[in-house]
């Protein structure tokens, strides 16, 4: 093993925070912003990039932070170390409602591939890249652009993703096509396409966009039930427009009431 062997513990049902526990000595790395609590005794050390590799200097380090700029996340990550002679706990939380997936990249070729925002956090070794998505089409039209992260190593990484998720499975030219949005991660053999929705009336008045992803075998698929983008969509439709919702009761109605006279 080339990456920290880290055990795992996971709270919650739909707002979800992982447990890790660190061995004296253990690292364990995680998305800036995601802490939610640790004991005494562990170093935190904010480094560019993932910290999987030591070597390369000042260019290696900045390389590694580039890639991160590219999947829209932040510069630096977090490493967290346990110090102590003890074994000791630092958890991580999800970012809005969902779960958290646990992979043991060992199982999964050494390689996943998922959408740019999943990554919570890993064992430290773990390196956290980009994946550039070569068709045309997946790049325009996929829901995540060309650029995707992608995970390698031996060792565990969490995800998030939103709502309920589901493992697919897929034998040797076996195929599925799910909306855009909802995929969450692939592993290294999936073939990932897009096709455009036929049929005019489907196209213009299904509500599902003009373009779904086919995933065809071998390989497993994680998806999703709730995109966070589909969540905002409806938040932001939701919105009060003039500072209150007039078709809410409780105070907020009373004082618009109150006030319309004014």
């Amino acid at each position: 093993m080339n990456n920290h062997e880290i055990d795992y513990e996971i709270f919650g049902d739909d707002m979800q925070f992982v447990q890790v526990e660190l061995d004296p000595g253990e690292t364990v790395i995680a998305e800036a912003g995601s802490l939610m609590m640790m004991d005494d005794g562990i170093q935190m050390e904010t480094v560019f990039g993932d910290g999987s590799s030591s070597g390369g200097g000042l260019m290696g380090k900045l390389l590694g932070a580039g890639k991160r700029v590219l999947t829209g996340e932040s510069l630096f990550m977090t490493m967290f170390t346990n110090e102590r002679s003890g074994k000791k706990h630092v958890s991580f939380a999800s970012p809005y409602p969902g779960k958290i997936i646990p992979m043991d990249l060992s199982e999964q070729g050494g390689k996943i591939i998922c959408q740019k925002d999943a990554f919570l956090a890993a064992a430290k070794g773990v390196s956290v890249g980009i994946d550039f998505q070569r068709k045309l089409g997946t790049g325009f039209f996929g829901g995540e652009g060309f650029i995707m992260q992608k995970l390698e190593g031996d060792g565990m990484a969490f995800v998030h993703a939103g709502g309920t998720i589901i493992k697919k499975t897929l034998l040797p030219g076996e195929v599925i096509r799910i909306d855009t949005g909802c995929l969450v991660a692939m592993t290294r053999d999936v073939d990932y396409n897009i096709e455009m929705v036929r049929g005019v009336k489907t196209a213009l008045f299904g509500g599902e966009g003009l373009f779904f992803a086919t995933l065809r075998g071998p390989g497993s698929v994680w998806i999703q039930s709730l995109p966070f983008s589909r969540l905002a969509s409806r938040v932001f439709a939701a919105m009060p427009q003039n500072g209150g919702s007039k078709g809410e009761g409780g105070l907020g109605g009373l004082f618009d009431i109150i006030g319309g006279d004014r």
